[in-house]
């Protein structure tokens, strides 16, 4: 068993120079958190798994090396390459992934580009990583997947592997419907089933979770609790994480011998001055020209402290093939040197701007003797920056401002938090922040270090694979209650019984949900199955429906079976005429129809069914979110204006539905269940109106729930297809 990690980048870089091959660690906090996670495996209760890192090796690597590489990264780093042609690598890399995925879940829309030929690329990505992996899988296996290069990856190995657990993580952020919808329809699609083919779906913050969720039920029509999505085969998971960082490793290091050399030297060049520190990678999400604004606010708006501060702005080459990264990199340098000829002297310079990756030794110094940080990203799926200075401040002081925008802000409430558009609010922050006393500055940073502390990079990735473990158990559980291994038997009493009772009922039973109920009529199969299991008589076959029996005889009637209309209102014996079960009025129905045609204007799509003793409001072909909504406010409604009326109000799958009272599928099952002459009872059914039949069925009855929902039924199969095989193969029993 191995846990098998995969991301776009592996934690190598393999370059190849006049023949040569150098293998360098990569850059970035995705690679040195997750890198800092599985050192940690051996310390802790995951340690039995080995692990294999799976990604690109940071370049293309002539054909006679490939081998060697492959074994250098097996041997020594527990790494598998990835090998993608370089024009191909540009289209995903820096067309799709970082001209429309990055720009777009930022929140910069304008800034997207919508390419058939870069999705492509993403698509043939995606499809080379899976046929990567598909290498490396063996029964057992844990695969995680990390990041928006790889959205489309999860679906793709579950198409191969249906029993594999997949967890994916996002680490940048999920935006909200309005948002996402950008994309062309069909890539919206592609990326939601593709994410769904994980069992669990990781994110930073609780906001990313539900943005998901509102897209999964607004684009795919799934709805979900507490998080969890039933899907037609599966029960999937989204929840949040929020990543943190190796705390130990920053904390004590911030006191080695090393960075002490370091923070000696930068002392000596700060002297007296007090220092704010903005350190990023160059992007248009960092929002550094807006904390270049808010600073040079500061500065006007408080003379003295003119000559007693300095910014100490680190910017990290990043994607420099791109056009909005050129321009940003200019307007940066304008701003700095406006800013430095402004107010700048002889003997001080407002800011000190190197434009450059620091090692971590000199970035680890940079933090210990910053007075201020200042993060004021206009988006961050997380920032580890932020964590990474509040773990280096060991003897609690130092303040740091951070935008609200950013992921982490929702765990660092102790932080001066600003919005990262509003200059002014950064200069008044930075005012704050320099003159705030120290024991406040204590106070505040000892209460974000315990919590950093307590949630590490470690603990965020156990919870991460205990929740996905925990998601597999429960899984499992559902799948022993699959017919499966028990359909054997139930072909073998089926077999032997003398008298057999089949209750079916029809929608999500015997044919699939329609977006038009009224047309949703049995396939030529459906029929000719039923037809045989009717035609043997030691079977009495009952279709038993929330359907009016107008519909039902003109399906019906052609067939020797008994039928049970509007969830057991009416019922219709073989050779019988109809008949209720219990004298019943409906005299509500006309106070309740102006109700229900009030939400039909209120949702476009919906539309109402009246039937003799029931109203029916359907709402499956209108927009999911607002059906979902509306639906909800309907139930509400009627359960409170109908509290003195002796009728029931049904929720069920995309319909709700007003009927009498004392009247289920249950009460009219009874009608057969009372003759006790049946050595053989088949009943299926996907709603939760057929519990009431489940419940009253012996208890060596098969019941069965089409689905993957909690049920009374002692079986369950995925959906209405098997249904139909199985009666079929009871059909052709001999």
């Amino acid at each position: 068993m191995k846990l098998i990690l995969i991301s776009n980048r592996l934690p190598i870089t393999v370059t190849e120079e006049k023949q040569q091959l150098k293998f360098l660690p990569s850059a970035g906090g995705l690679v040195s958190g997750l890198s800092d996670y599985l050192n940690s495996l051996k310390d802790v209760s995951l340690a039995e798994f080995e692990h294999l890192w799976v990604g690109w090796p940071g370049s293309s690597v002539s054909d006679k090396n490939v081998k060697v590489v492959k074994e250098v990264l097996q041997r020594d780093f527990k790494s598998y390459p990835v090998f993608i042609p370089q024009n191909l690598m540009d289209d995903f890399y820096n067309g799709f992934c970082n001209k429309t995925i990055w720009p777009l879940f930022h929140y910069f829309p304008s800034h997207a580009i919508y390419n058939d030929e870069q999705w492509n690329a993403y698509l043939r990505v995606n499809e080379i990583f899976c046929q990567a992996v598909q290498e490396l899988i063996e029964p057992g296996d844990i695969v995680w997947v990390h990041d928006y290069h790889l959205m489309l990856l999860p679906g793709l190995l579950r198409e191969k592997n249906k029993e594999i657990s997949i967890g994916f993580f996002l680490h940048i952020p999920f935006p909200d419907y309005e948002m996402f919808r950008f994309l062309p329809r069909k890539w919206q699609t592609k990326i939601l089933e593709g994410l769904l083919g994980a069992d669990l779906i990781g994110f930073h913050t609780h906001d990313y979770t539900q943005y998901f969720l509102r897209c999964v039920l607004s684009i795919l029509g799934y709805e979900h609790i507490m998080g969890k999505i039933i899907l037609e085969d599966r029960m999937v998971k989204a929840e949040t994480f929020p990543m943190g960082i190796n705390f130990q490793k920053f904390f004590d290091m911030a006191s080695s011998r090393e960075v002490d050399k370091e923070k000696t030297l930068l002392k000596k060049i700060f002297s007296d001055l007090k220092v704010i520190l903005s350190i990023d990678r160059l992007d248009y999400t960092k929002g550094i020209i807006n904390r270049l604004e808010g600073y040079e606010t500061f500065l006007a708006q408080n003379p003295k402290w003119q000559g007693k501060v300095i910014l100490m702005m680190v910017v990290v080459p990043s994607r420099i093939g791109v056009e909005h990264y050129r321009m940003m990199k200019k307007q940066i340098d304008e701003q700095v040197g406006k800013i430095n000829g402004k107010f700048g002297t002889i003997s001080w310079i407002p800011i000190v701007y190197q434009y450059k990756f620091l090692p971590l030794n000199q970035l680890v110094a940079l933090y210990s003797v910053s007075d201020v940080a200042l993060i004021t990203p206009i988006r961050d799926g997380m920032n580890l920056i932020a964590k990474e200075y509040i773990a280096t401040r060991t003897d609690k002081t130092g303040v740091l401002i951070l935008s609200e925008m950013a992921g982490a802000a929702r765990e660092l409430g102790e932080a001066i938090i600003v919005n990262p558009n509003d200059y002014k609010e950064i200069a008044n922050a930075l005012k704050e922040a320099l003159e705030m006393r120290e024991e406040d500055q204590k106070k505040r940073m000892q209460a974000m270090q315990t919590r950093l502390r307590r949630y590490d990079v470690i603990k965020w990735g156990n919870e991460f694979l205990r929740e996905l473990f925990s998601l597999k158990e429960e899984q499992k559980r559902f799948e022993t209650r699959l017919l499966g291994q028990h359909k054997v038997n139930l072909q073998q009493d089926y077999k032997k019984a003398l008298h057999r009772l089949l209750l079916l009922d029809y929608d999500g039973t015997l044919v699939p949900f329609s977006t038009d109920p009224r047309t949703a009529s049995p396939s030529e199969e459906v029929m000719e199955i039923l037809r045989l299991l009717s035609a043997d008589p030691k079977n009495e076959v009952v279709i038993i429906s929330g359907r009016d029996r107008k519909t039902l005889i003109n399906w019906f009637s052609s067939l020797d079976i008994s039928l049970v209309a509007e969830h057991g209102v009416w019922m219709r014996r073989k050779n019988e005429d109809w008949r209720t079960i219990k004298p019943l009025e409906n005299r509500w129905k006309s106070n309740l129809l102006p109700v229900l045609e009030t939400y039909v204007d209120r949702l476009p799509g919906s539309f109402i069914e009246e039937k003799e003793f029931s109203i029916a409001w359907h709402y499956r072909p209108c927009h999911p979110e607002l059906a979902s909504i509306r639906a909800k406010e309907l139930v509400d409604y009627l359960l409170y204006f109908t509290s003195n009326i002796d009728i029931q109000v049904l929720h069920g799958n995309k319909v709700v539905e007003v009927r009498c009272a004392g009247v289920n599928k249950g009460i009219a099952a009874l009608s057969w269940l009372l003759d006790n002459k049946f050595d053989f009872i088949l009943a299926i059914g996907d709603d939760w109106t057929d519990e009431d039949l489940f419940k009253v069925l012996p208890e060596k009855a098969y019941s069965i729930k089409v689905g993957i929902g909690h049920t009374y039924a002692r079986f369950n199969l995925y959906n209405y297809r098997d249904v139909v095989e199985l009666l079929k193969q009871l059909g052709e029993t001999k």
